[in-house]
């Protein structure tokens, strides 16, 4: 799986700089060119209170001082809005992907007190990867020039409990939900908090050959608070 990987990023950053030349305000993260970049900043300058970051470093101190905000209680609920609404209507700059588990507790939108336009947002149970999620996490830097990626677990996930029960147990899970089991076996540990920062940071390590900027973090559901772990 990590050869596939990392061929595909050469094909994909290759690509990028065989046509960089071509491009009209062709953007460099990380030293990586994007085949279709866009400008840093909208050609129809937003208001100061909608401008995203420009950076992986600046989307994540955004999103920490979102979630420190969510964790105090004093949420602003930013660009949800009908300006906002209006502004994004005909183009988004997200500044983050996050890829995220399923759970009903853990909406990134809310754990990082943002708004319309500013996260795209990967869920799956445990946030398992499979092509098709790669997919779906590679559109963010790929076509729209996202900084930064964000891979979310969070405490008592019930995906990996399960997994690591079916795995203790040497029981199948019904239908489909075998997949999730099989999915997260490479990472099993009886500890189930160190087997969720495990598969978080097994999760970061096969998307790291592919995408220049990727943190790892967990979400506390008794806090509220997002510790990065890798």
């Amino acid at each position: 799986m990590r050869d596939e990987l990392i061929s595909r990023r050469r094909v994909l950053v290759g690509g990028a700089l065989v046509g960089g030349a071509a491009l009209s305000g062709a953007g460099f993260v990380g030293g990586v060119a994007f085949g279709r970049a866009v400008p840093a900043v909208p050609e129809r300058r937003a208001p100061r209170e909608l401008r995203e970051p420009v950076s992986a470093e600046r989307a994540w101190a955004a999103l920490s001082a979102g979630n420190r905000r969510w964790m105090a209680g004093r949420a602003r609920h930013p660009h949800q809005d009908p300006s906002r609404r209006r502004y994004v209507a005909t183009s988004q700059h997200p500044y983050a992907v996050v890829l995220s588990c399923i759970d009903s507790r853990v909406p990134p939108e809310v754990v990082f007190d943002v708004g319309v336009g500013d996260l795209l947002v990967v869920r799956t149970a445990a946030h398992t990867l499979d092509p098709l999620v790669l997919g779906a996490v590679e559109y963010g830097p790929e076509e729209l020039g996202v900084p930064l990626v964000v891979v979310l677990g969070h405490q008592r996930c019930g995906a990996v409990t399960a997994a690591a029960h079916a795995i203790r147990d040497r029981v199948t899970l019904p239908g489909d939900l075998q997949r999730i089991v099989e999915a997260l076996r490479g990472v099993y540990t009886p500890d189930i908090e160190r087997m969720i920062a495990a598969h978080t940071r097994d999760t970061v390590a096969r998307l790291r050959p592919l995408l220049p900027h990727v943190v790892g973090a967990r979400y506390d559901l008794d806090s509220g608070g997002v510790t990065r772990l890798v």
